[in-house]
């Protein structure tokens, strides 16, 4: 399995070029879709994954979406004040975001916890839009435009920064360091 590189990296801090037309639809794409599957399913914290996290300078992320949805029946668990009798796992549901632009976001903004996976254990609170609204093409190059609120505008604005050469502790607030206790 491919290593997530860590805050230091050139590549994290360079403009991610994008994804040339003649790489869409071919093995050798979605063998990079794949390796990224695979490193941010090792990663159980981990949402999204940004290509120059796996070292690849290319315009495109992958997100986890199944990761980002709150567990089967836990609204009505927390209104009943019962436990939950047992928890359904999702299968994984790979997004793919290729070449991805913002085309709006809202005007309001949050701030949020954030964490990445190429800054192990820092954590901090970020400032982002409430909504965002990107247009990216699919591995096969269609292109289409997704929407999301909380979450997923986080992710879509955590991910860009990443092809962008931005890292979130560039502009995170009351940054922490947490040790896990297999790392400590």
């Amino acid at each position: 399995m491919k290593e997530i590189v860590q805050d230091g990296a050139l590549v994290l801090r360079e403009i991610a070029k994008p994804v040339p037309e003649e790489l869409f639809g071919t093995p050798g794409l979605a063998q990079i879709i794949a390796d990224m599957t695979e490193a941010l399913d090792y990663e159980l914290e981990g949402v999204a994954l940004a290509a120059p996290q796996m070292g690849l300078p290319y315009r495109l992320f992958i997100v986890r979406k199944d990761r980002t949805l709150p567990p089967l029946n836990a609204a009505s668990d927390a209104a009943s004040g019962e436990l939950p009798v047992r928890q359904e796992v999702l299968a994984p549901q790979i997004e793919v975001y290729i070449n991805p632009e913002i085309l709006k976001t809202s005007r309001r903004r949050a701030r949020m916890d954030e964490g990445c996976l190429s800054v192990r254990g820092i954590y901090g609170t970020t400032k982002r839009h409430e909504r965002v609204t990107v247009r990216a093409r699919n591995a096969d190059g269609t292109t289409f435009e997704r929407g999301g609120g909380g979450i997923m505008a986080q992710i879509f604005e955590h991910e860009i920064d990443h092809l962008n050469g931005i890292l979130f502790i560039d502009h995170a607030e009351h940054l922490i360091e947490i040790r896990h206790a297999a790392t400590a």
